[in-house]
């Protein structure tokens, strides 16, 4: 294989052709795998960050799970199908891609819900410090999730909110620090925290630490065990591909396991929820973290999306996201200059993520006129444009075809449209 296909910092450097990119293509060992998603015909689809495509065979296998388990076995399928044991046994699945073991990672609720139940469960195990640690530019409904708690059941204790940096968040780590709340890879810029950095530093001042990986885990490795993390969370419908409405995921290092608690008690975290016993009391294992009955449609996606990523080499996945990444960075700053884009995301591509982000003042516009032509991008406020870019089915054609787009609409001005300032209530 020609080192034309691995990863290069300067790959305009190379004057890359069509021809060039083409040949990408060709060499592209993750090629294959964009024949397991089905994605319409001619688009190019650029917010895998927001949500994932859709693997081949869901509706089949949806329609055939239905027939079969709904219709046919109707309340024989939680044992015949195994519908009960999903969030156990798709979490055990799940484990090794974010480095854990079997037994410490559960599919379900939502990322919110999992935050709540994390974050409470580390408060409690640190009852005697009064700070918990996030940083400014962190998700919102993180941060948002952060305030209900600390505002209703811990009072007494203080949101602080560090700049985004590395170095400023380790900065605001001290003594009295119980808990520090990250997202590993930024919503907005791609940037990507220094995991195993920041939980040492964590650590040595003995706090414990909660990483959100909804913008990391499918797009590029995670190891939590060997970064000695304590809790993680994220949701399964950007680039594990399960659908809107996805479950979601959280992780707890099983030396946790005894002493963290699930505030969120129902029959299903209890030790034996089909004793119906009415005193509560709560299974010995990560399944003390389960509450209410799982939304079984809502996991059947995520299986074949799974059994797409087992067949994954991640280092392959990660070279092919640093491509992707830096020749959009590249390409557009060679067809794009002038027209007031500016990087947002890092220039460094081993500190960005799986997405690029620009800002411009019309940048509603310019991504609307994108979407209209079939390049799929999103926007946030107040004047990002942001691009996805997932490895498994985006090609280098794809990324050239787009910014020859992006291109043309700068150049001839077609996002002064004004059909392309008319704001949507979702982004």
């Amino acid at each position: 294989m020609s080192d034309l296909y691995y990863f290069n910092e300067n790959i305009s450097s190379k004057n890359l052709s069509f021809q060039d990119i083409k040949e990408l293509d060709i060499q592209d060992p993750l090629a294959d795998q964009a024949k397991k998603f089905d994605l319409p015909e001619g688009l190019i689809y650029l917010d895998g960050n927001s949500l994932g495509a859709m693997p081949k065979g869901v509706p089949d296998y949806f329609n055939k799970e239905i027939r079969d388990g709904w219709r046919t076995g109707l309340i024989k399928s939680w044992n015949g199908k195994g519908w009960h044991n999903m969030p156990l046994t798709l979490g055990n699945r799940l484990a090794p891609m974010m480095g854990a073991n079997a037994g410490e990672v559960l599919i379900v609720d939502s990322t919110s819900l999992n935050l709540f139940k994390t974050l409470v469960a580390a408060l409690k195990m640190r009852s005697e410090r009064s700070e918990v640690l996030s940083e400014k530019g962190n998700f919102p409904s993180d941060i948002h999730v952060v305030q209900g708690v600390l505002n209703n059941f811990f009072p007494e204790t203080n949101l602080v909110l560090a700049g985004h940096t590395d170095e400023e968040i380790i900065a605001e780590i001290n003594d009295n620090t119980a808990v520090v709340t990250l997202t590993h890879v930024n919503y907005k810029t791609g940037e990507i925290h220094d995991m195993e950095r920041i939980t040492r530093k964590a650590h040595e001042h003995g706090a414990l630490i909660i990483w959100d990986l909804a913008h990391s885990l499918g797009a590029l490795p995670v190891d939590l065990n060997s970064c000695n993390a304590d809790f993680a969370i994220g949701c399964t419908y950007k680039y594990l591909n399960s659908g809107h409405g996805g479950p979601a995921y959280l992780f707890v290092a099983e030396r946790h396991l005894k002493q963290a608690s699930n505030t969120l008690t129902g029959w299903q975290g209890h030790a034996n929820p089909f004793s119906f016993d009415i005193n509560y009391e709560p299974a010995e294992t990560i399944e003390k973290f389960r509450c209410g009955s799982p939304a079984i449609l809502s996991y059947l996606a995520l299986e074949k999306s799974l059994d797409i990523f087992e067949t994954v080499n991640f280092l392959e996945l990660r070279k092919k996201s640093q491509n992707l990444t830096q020749l959009f960075i590249e390409l557009v700053d060679r067809k794009c200059s002038g027209f007031g884009l500016e990087l947002y995301s890092p220039k460094d591509a081993q500190n960005r993520g799986s997405q690029v982000s620009f800002t411009h003042p019309n940048g509603w516009e310019i991504m609307q006129a994108l979407i209209a032509l079939d390049v799929i991008g999103d926007f946030r406020a107040p004047n990002i444009i942001r691009f996805g870019f997932t490895p498994l089915y985006t090609s280098y054609e794809n990324v050239w075809r787009a910014v020859d787009i992006l291109s043309n609409i700068l150049h001839k001005e077609i996002w002064k449209d004004p059909a392309y300032s008319v704001r949507s209530l979702v982004t």
